[in-house]
């Protein structure tokens, strides 16, 4: 039950413990911090459970937030950060998949831990007692196994998304899902249908940015994906027969995901950028697998899925343009002058990731031309960085001249003048060093006086 194990509380959770101890009550820090402690990490959260009622904890300390008193929790705030303390409860039953219809405040630290989900998040701790673990969370821990409090069905009966969590912290942490867990996952997996999806938003980023979001495979193996992803199931039943490849279209993005940063948009990017060839995949009379314009259907399918998992619009719109041009140019000999097109095509807020996505791409490809692709991305990456150190136009924005200044000239305001202002762009992606005003406002003259009604 109890272990020797020196968890270093902050002084303000030790405040709050320690107030409570003066007063009468039993505290301990729990759950994740205490997880999160014994591994060495840094926790991002002190969480503190108590015997102390919510009214009696509002009464000890200067200022506290009413955050879910029906649940038992008051937020304690102390110098301007909050600490939540939630009195030991028991759970009543749960009707919606993820709140009990009723609690019940006990006085036995052991009855609030058997609610949690996974014996590594129930496990609590104070100076006083040292690690209380009733349910082997540290053995677990030293195992490197996630498993569920008790019985793993009744677990995810009581909140479904614990489905999903646990998958999770198998990624985060690099652990295995002990067996009962898992076969429970398995059982209870169509249960994630009555998940909301920003719940699932929430998780699912969580694995992607884990240092193993190809654990994903676990929730396709486990019928999870199914639910909330059918698209990836699709994808994992989708071959690829040609010498660039040597998994199908799902393992081929499992792989992919692990060759770029833990950064949310190259991980979403990844996870989508192949989606859509499962809507193109035609097969050739040597029997090899084609996927025209699946980039395009990727993007488009992968914005209906970032959608329905109501990521926001920022997300969407950057990880939608990585998916859309991650093929684009892979057969170019790229020059400087096809460079610069390819910024202005692309934007200059997204083609700098594209590199990052490119590079994923092809490593999780077969060996087959690998070096000769590498070559040509490093190529395209070196032009980009001839292109930005000596400031060479690419945009609108970087143009000498301005809507204001062809106004200035006589021209109109109107449909004429943007197409004007994108003919002079045009000359300055061809050749950077008509980026000037003088030389762009003579263009400009001679343009208007071709065009009829501009002035």
């Amino acid at each position: 039950m109890e272990r020797n194990c020196r968890i270093v509380v902050p002084e303000k959770g030790q405040y709050i413990i320690k107030t409570l101890q003066q007063a009468g009550f039993e505290a301990y820090v729990v759950g994740g911090c205490v997880r999160d402690s014994i591994l060495g990490r840094v926790p991002q959260d002190w969480d503190i459970t108590t015997q102390a009622p919510p009214d009696q904890v509002k009464s000890l300390f200067q200022r506290t937030i009413d955050t879910g008193l029906q649940h038992g929790t008051v937020t304690v705030m102390l110098q301007g950060e909050g600490f939540e303390v939630t009195t030991y409860r028991i759970d009543g039953t749960y009707e919606d998949s993820r709140h009990p219809k009723q609690v019940t405040f006990t006085s036995e630290l052991r009855e609030d831990l058997r609610r949690r989900d996974l014996t590594i998040n129930a496990m609590a701790y104070n100076d006083t007692v040292g690690l209380v673990d009733p349910f082997g969370g540290m053995a677990d821990l030293e195992a490197g196994v996630v498993r569920c409090v008790g019985d793993p069905e009744e677990r995810f009966e009581e909140d479904a998304l614990r489905i999903l969590r646990a998958i999770r912290f198998s990624a985060q942490l690099g652990y295995t899902i002990e067996k009962g867990t898992a076969a429970a996952i398995v059982a209870l997996a169509p249960t994630l249908s009555r998940i909301s999806a920003e719940r699932i938003q929430s998780e699912l980023t969580k694995l992607m940015l884990s240092p193993h979001p190809e654990y994903l495979r676990i929730a396709y193996d486990t019928g999870v994906t199914k639910v909330f992803f059918p698209e990836f199931d699709k994808a994992m039943e989708t071959p690829q027969n040609h010498p660039h490849h040597c998994y199908s279209v799902g393992e081929h993005i499992l792989h992919s995901l692990s060759q770029v940063e833990a950064d949310k948009v190259l991980r979403l990017a990844m996870l989508l950028h192949d989606i859509g060839k499962t809507a193109v995949h035609t097969i050739d009379e040597e029997g090899r697998s084609h996927f025209h314009g699946h980039a395009a259907v990727s993007a488009e399918m992968g914005k209906k899925f970032l959608r329905r998992l109501k990521f926001d619009n920022d997300t969407i719109y950057m990880v939608c343009k990585l998916i859309q041009y991650h093929d684009y140019g892979n057969s170019i000999d790229m020059d400087i002058r096809l460079a610069r097109r390819a910024i202005h095509r692309i934007g200059e807020d997204a083609f700098p990731a594209l590199f990052a996505v490119k590079k994923a791409d092809i490593m999780a490809q077969s060996q087959y031309q690998r070096q000769e692709k590498l070559m040509r991305l490093k190529k395209w990456q070196s032009l980009y960085e001839e292109i930005q150190a000596s400031h060479q136009c690419v945009s609108l924005k970087t143009l000498a001249i301005s809507g204001s200044d062809l106004i200035a000239l006589g021209w109109k305001p109107g449909k004429e003048l943007g197409e004007a202002l994108n003919t002079l762009l045009d000359l300055v992606l061809e050749d950077p060093t008509h980026n000037t005003k003088e030389w762009l406002s003579a263009q400009a003259k001679n343009m208007m006086q071709k065009t009829e009604g501009c002035f």
